[in-house]
């Protein structure tokens, strides 16, 4: 057992050093391709370098799927009004590889915003997509709160259950869940996801997850490229712009989603030196 001055010199220690960014990221391999044409992409579609391929609706408290090809692009659009979108994400190939928030969360930061990427879980650990633009870039306002947040889990009946003892079958969890049954594949295949769109941080005083009324507006999306072929899935949240608690009385507004996939200009990616990503060559 420790001494009494050993374990408070230990202590001390602790609370007076500064805090250290636990991974050196500068060290991540360079986007193929390079910062020059990620850049480009976030004006494809203006610039006409990309074609609207497909489009689809998310109805409210409810969720869709789409697949987008390596090198394509997708945007989720708020289209009418507020409203938040839990996201999946699998290699459309093997959906044993799908994203992987904490690892993303560890790389980048507890929310995502333009060139941050979507990693995907050990043993594969690649990127799946990079964020190519978000209208929002909310950054992080006085209370810690940001947009895009991968320190949240999905809402879920379970939870929902433990805390209130009522059945809620339009969980994004639940959503998620039959729209994987739809595409072939099982509850145990939804993971934890990218809360697209939503206000969230941690309470300063208490250290809890919050959320607020998410800034998005009509117009506003989010817009990804496809590093590797990808099922994509999302649901739009029950609780709207959860500017409501979990659980708490009363029924959210809720809106449905724009889905829209994109396909850049033939070769034009491929000329710039992007290639598929690749899974961790660790053995």
């Amino acid at each position: 057992m420790s001494s009494s001055a050993a374990v408070e010199e230990r202590r001390r220690l602790c609370r007076e050093t500064k805090p250290m960014v636990c991974y050196h990221v500068d060290g991540l391999p360079a986007k193929r391709g390079g910062e020059e044409l990620y850049r480009a992409l976030r004006t494809a579609v203006a610039d006409g370098n990309a074609v609207l391929r497909e489009s689809l609706t998310i109805p409210p408290r409810d969720a869709r799927s789409w697949r987008v090809p390596a090198g394509w692009i997708w945007r989720i659009v708020c289209t009418e009004g507020p409203q938040v979108a839990d996201m999946n994400v699998w290699n459309a190939r093997d959906s044993r590889e799908r994203f992987y928030s904490s690892k993303t969360r560890q790389i980048h930061a507890t929310h995502l915003t333009t060139g941050d990427r979507l990693w995907s879980n050990m043993p594969f650990l690649r990127p799946l997509a990079t964020i190519t633009e978000d209208t929002i870039a909310y950054g992080f306002d006085e209370d810690g709160a940001g947009v895009h947040d991968v320190i949240g889990s999905r809402c879920d009946p379970y939870t929902n259950f433990l805390l209130s003892g009522l059945t809620a079958n339009t969980c994004c969890h639940s959503n998620l869940t039959r729209q994987a049954l739809r595409d072939g594949l099982g509850e145990t295949d939804v993971h934890d996801v990218l809360n697209v769109f939503m206000c969230t941080g941690f309470t300063r005083d208490t250290h809890q997850y919050f959320s607020k009324p998410s800034p998005v507006v009509p117009g506003d999306y989010l817009e990804l490229l496809a590093e590797t072929d990808l099922l994509v899935s999302a649901s739009t949240c029950p609780q709207g712009d959860v500017s409501m608690a979990c659980g708490a009385c009363g029924e959210p507004d809720c809106y449905p989603l724009g889905v829209e996939v994109y396909q850049p200009r033939a070769g034009w990616l491929e000329e710039a030196g992007w290639q598929p990503s690749e899974p961790s060559a660790y053995a």
